[in-house]
């Protein structure tokens, strides 16, 4: 029976997030699988990967054959390296001690560049929302004194008119002459 390492679809529309399965060649991608060995989640960044290491392992020595996606996975993982050390442990070209020392090695250089990156994601999503806030702040500004230019104007229009040493005439009154009356 031929193995292989696939994934299994799992997940919504637009959402998908998969299993990773040891499953017969022949039988369908979502359907008949022998172990479950893990998961994988591409939505989150960096990706989600949980995975059985030692499982991914026996399979991969006893001859399970991984697809293009989940070959990538297990190598980011360490799991073909550990096969490829454990191959030339098998030869006789190192010592298994040594094989460990150089799979610890690359474990911690792989763990601090996801930590660096994690850490200038995280960076760059603060600066990015700090940028954002200043130049909010920099648009209410100018509404703020755009609505308090408008607000001086209506004021200045609907304040009363107050005379400003205004002479104010007296209507002359007509005189009226008795002589004429009489």
């Amino acid at each position: 029976m031929a193995t292989k390492i696939r994934l299994q679809r799992h997940g919504r529309k637009g959402y998908a997030f998969y299993h990773i399965v040891i499953a017969n060649s022949r039988a369908p991608r979502d359907g008949k699988f022998i172990e479950r060995i893990g998961s994988y989640n591409p939505n989150t960044n960096p990706a989600t990967i949980d995975l059985k290491f030692e499982r991914a392992l026996y399979w991969l020595q006893v001859g399970a054959q991984p697809t293009d996606t989940v070959k990538n996975i297990l190598s980011s993982e360490g799991v073909l390296l550990k096969k490829h050390l454990l191959g030339g442990v098998k030869k006789g070209a190192f010592s298994e001690a040594e094989a460990e020392v150089k799979f610890e090695a690359w474990l911690n250089e792989k763990q601090n560049t996801v930590n660096a990156e994690i850490s200038k994601l995280s960076e760059a999503k603060r600066s990015g929302a700090k940028a954002k806030l200043e130049a909010e702040k920099a648009v209410n500004k100018v509404k703020a004194e755009a609505l308090a230019n408008k607000k001086a104007k209506l004021e200045a229009a609907n304040k009363p008119v107050e005379p400003e040493a205004a002479v104010v005439e007296e209507p002359k009154t007509a005189t009226t002459d008795n002589s004429s009356l009489n």
